[in-house]
């Protein structure tokens, strides 16, 4: 019995990390390709420079993220048949069906078009290869889809049956996998999410440079103009996809009660039935044990969220442990996740994505086109920084020094958010790998010994980190120089080469 505990907590530990860490570059890769399309068409549509610039500096970082995204996701397939292979034998039948589909549609548009993207500036006429970037923006965006289906059906399991004779789960409607109500508001809770992410991160390398505009330390007014119209649009995206996380995180929520009420429990440490019930900012005490001894609460909040009213009654951890253990046997002890960790989770989520969205409205607030420049100064793109920054008391507060900083700080709160939230969402599931199908001590790979599972964590371990610096390198690398002012767009859409002409040309755009 301990031996196998061992198993099942070394695996969960190495699939928590990897994931964990393949999900920094996720939510960039969807989207800083959504920001870079967005970019390059106000480009094409204006031709002004500015955006030209633009989207060529953060469709470097774009490049990045998505390289390396694609180096660690593809490890997360690998361990379904290293460390879990009882799960991949119960559920691959329909787990594996639309990360096939992820693999074969989404994937493929992603990599074909990202290709034509990168090597065809100077060789495609420009709305063609506009519409490339657009098409891999698509692409991120179904290859999300398709995979928080699957991951939606471990949340709640539909379209299959169980077969009598070799007992494993069969697909019997991939329709109701990709579009039950559990995927539908889990893509749209992460794509706003991501979004929200992307932007924060385009909101601080904006901030940093247009801080060091501000100081005198760029004097290229191309720069600048660049850089203000990123910032600007990344507010923009900012807030409007804060919003549509609040809004998809209420839906979310209610959903969770219906299908997942332990989960829920647990995330407020609500350890008995209570009508109506309470919704928990933030507790002083073991929650873990139900011995809370400070609690700051808003009266029948919960039951709001839960149900939509005030007054709705909302089950406990106890009630609901005592049912799933006279449902599948055991003991109540057994149904009952980490609560520390689903609690924190759960409000760490909140706070950093909300924080964002916070400093998102706040900047968009006070960069306001009217108080942008100096009256005198509003109509060129190359006037020197110190021209650029407003007299404006309310704008001279948001370029003030700690007014940057908290803006350059932020990039990283929707980044811990989307960590906070998944452990949040993997281990408040817990002991289910599919609920009320598997638990996750029968999913593990039963030959595979926790010496070897303790050499591979390690060995991956090291690997990310080394990885880890090479990201932070390049991204450093690539960002604090700021765009490529001296590169002028093309000056008129390609036409084709003669047939004389040599081929051996170099490459339009690579990095």
């Amino acid at each position: 019995m301990e031996l196998a505990v061992a198993q099942e907590t070394v695996a969960r530990w190495q699939f928590g990390v990897t994931t964990v860490y393949h999900f920094l570059f996720v939510p960039l890769s969807i989207s800083l390709a959504g920001i870079v399309a967005a970019l390059e068409t106000a480009w094409v549509r204006t031709g002004k420079v500015k955006y030209f610039h633009a989207t060529k500096f953060w469709g470097k970082l774009f490049l990045i993220n998505l390289a390396m995204g694609v180096v660690t996701g593809i490890l997360q397939e690998f361990q379904f048949g290293m460390n879990w292979s009882a799960y991949s034998r119960f559920v691959g039948d329909v787990f594996g069906a639309p990360l096939a589909m992820e693999a074969l549609i989404a994937f493929f548009f992603e990599s074909t078009f990202i290709g034509l993207w990168i090597f065809g500036w100077d060789r495609l006429p420009k709305r063609l290869h506009c519409a490339c970037i657009w098409i891999v923006a698509l692409g991120t965006v179904l290859s999300a889809w398709f995979i928080l289906a699957a991951n939606s059906f471990m949340q709640h399991p539909v379209g299959y049956r169980i077969d009598p004779v070799s007992g494993r789960a069969q697909l019997t409607d991939i329709w109701q996998v990709l579009f039950q109500d559990t995927t539908l508001v889990v893509v749209f809770h992460t794509l706003t999410a991501a979004f929200l992410t992307g932007a924060a991160l385009v909101v601080g390398i904006s901030a940093y440079h247009l801080a060091r505009a501000g100081r005198g330390a760029e004097t290229d007014g191309r720069k600048t103009a660049a850089m203000r119209v990123s910032l600007r649009l990344s507010l923009v995206v900012a807030v409007v996809a804060g919003l549509g996380t609040a809004l998809s995180g209420d839906r979310l929520a209610k959903v969770m009660f219906e299908q997942q009420p332990m989960k829920m429990a647990a995330a407020e440490a609500l350890w008995d039935t209570e009508a109506p019930a309470p919704f928990s900012i933030l507790s002083v005490g073991d929650v873990g044990e139900g011995r809370n001894l400070v609690a700051l609460e808003i009266p029948a909040a919960l039951s709001f969220l839960a149900e939509g009213d005030f007054s709705s009654p909302v089950a406990g951890i106890n009630d609901t442990a005592e049912e799933q253990a006279r449902e599948f046997g055991g003991s109540r002890e057994d149904y009952i996740p980490d609560i520390f960790m689903t609690y924190w989770g759960f409000r760490l989520m909140i706070f950093f994505g909300m924080a964002g969205l916070a400093v998102a409205a706040a900047g968009l607030w006070l960069t306001r086109k009217r108080f942008w420049l100096h009256p005198a100064h509003r109509t060129g793109e190359d006037e020197p920084p110190h021209l650029m920054l407003t007299r404006n008391v309310r704008m001279n507060a948001f370029l003030s020094r700690w007014s940057w900083r908290v803006a350059v700080l932020t990039l990283a709160f929707p980044l811990a958010g989307n960590s906070f939230g998944w452990i949040f969402t993997e281990m408040g599931r817990q002991p289910w790998v599919v609920l009320d199908l598997q638990r996750t001590a029968d999913a593990v790979s039963p030959d595979v010994g926790v010496g070897r599972q303790i050499v591979s964590l390690a060995a991956l371990s090291a690997l990310y980190a080394v990885l880890a610096v090479v990201e932070a390198g390049l991204m450093v690398k690539y960002a604090r120089p700021g765009p490529d002012v001296g590169e002028r767009p093309p000056a008129k859409d390609p036409t084709l080469r003669p047939s004389d002409e040599d081929g051996d040309q170099p490459l339009a755009f690579a990095y």
